[in-house]
């Protein structure tokens, strides 16, 4: 089969690896419908992750189920599919308690032996735990949105979430990626009466603002910082979403929260020190961390299913999988927000 590669800094190819196989009583093959780039493969195509040549990459994928090992029983060939991008067994205590990204036999999926979701098929383990189907065969409209259930929306929604975003509250969202622009969309779908995001570029704006944003701030740094404290009359923001995982960006999530608001983080963290005397000085607290996506996937599956949140529409490039070197090159480059691949 094809299925995308990294060999160095950027330079990723499709190439043809081994059809996957069931090689675990709990495995399910998956054809992939639809697989996309994420922002965070971003860090190891630009060399700033440590890289084996040749490597899988990605991990985000929808698609039928094609074939289950013996054990498996809440998925059967002929399911659509949506595969979280961190396998869980669904039933260890970190699972139970709610925390699936951290299950003492699950692991990323491109990590493990099997296979990400930028390719024509997949091997996942534990599919009894990590696979979520839908009711029937969805729509091809349907699919983008799905597709992000597999990560940035659910990525979104755990920064809402680690955030303790409330009805009534002003949340400021820091990033205008499609995690980012997907907090915006939870924040809102939450009952936030304020949702600001800090977004410099007009296409991620006019996104921001369909997911619901009230207020767009294009400054940056300092200047930031003070446009949300005007806009807060001082006070600053209930709830904070960091979904960038820099240093400037950790640094402005603390600058613009109020005394005893929480700043939810689910950026990767690169260069990033806790303003641990700020969090003392302040009280504002911090929580985040790998999205349990799979905890989150039925109640935002049965929003997406019947229309009340359309988050597919981060996706503003789609390419054939034969494009993916492009799809990576133009999300470098900031032409792109979040490419989807059609296999």
């Amino acid at each position: 089969m094809l299925a995308t590669t990294i060999h160095a800094p950027f330079d990723v190819r499709l190439s043809e690896v081994p059809d996957p196989t069931i090689d675990q009583p709990t495995d399910a093959i998956v054809r992939i419908v639809a697989g996309c780039i994420c922002g965070s493969d971003l860090w190891s195509y630009r060399g700033e992750n440590n890289i084996t040549a040749g490597q899988r990459i990605g991990h985000e994928h929808v698609g039928v189920v094609e074939a289950v090992g013996s054990a498996v029983r809440t998925v059967k060939p002929g399911d659509f599919v949506v595969t979280p991008f961190m396998i869980s067994d669904g039933s260890c205590p970190n699972c139970q308690a709610g925390m699936h990204s951290v299950c003492k036999n699950g692991g990323f999926v491109s990590n493990l032996p099997a296979d990400g979701g930028q390719g024509q098929f997949a091997r996942v383990p534990q599919a009894d735990g990590t696979l979520v189907a839908t009711p029937e065969m969805p729509d091809r409209s349907l699919i983008p949105s799905l597709l992000t259930l597999s990560d940035v929306m659910g990525t979104g929604w755990h920064a809402a979430v680690s955030a303790r975003v409330r009805p009534g509250h002003t949340v400021v969202v820091v990033g205008d990626g499609a995690v980012g622009l997907s907090g915006v969309l939870a924040a809102a779908r939450m009952g936030a009466e304020k949702v600001v995001a800090l977004s410099r570029h007009e296409p991620r704006q006019r996104i921001a603002r369909e997911f619901g944003a009230t207020h767009v701030i294009a400054e940056r740094g300092d200047a930031a910082e003070a446009a949300v404290l005007e806009l807060t009359d001082g006070v600053g923001a209930d709830a904070v979403l960091e979904c960038v995982g820099t240093g400037q960006s950790m640094a402005t999530a603390f600058a613009v929260a109020r005394p005893g608001a929480m700043v939810g983080f689910v950026g990767v963290p690169h260069g990033v020190d806790v303003p641990i005397r700020t969090m003392f000085s302040k009280n504002v607290g911090l929580a985040g961390g790998v999205a349990p996506v799979r905890a989150y996937l039925p109640e935002l599956m049965a929003d997406v299913l019947s229309g009340a949140i359309n988050p597919g529409l981060v996706f503003d490039q789609e390419l054939p999988l034969a494009d993916v070197a492009e799809g990576y090159q133009s999300m470098h480059e900031r032409r792109a927000i979040k490419t989807l691949l059609w296999p």
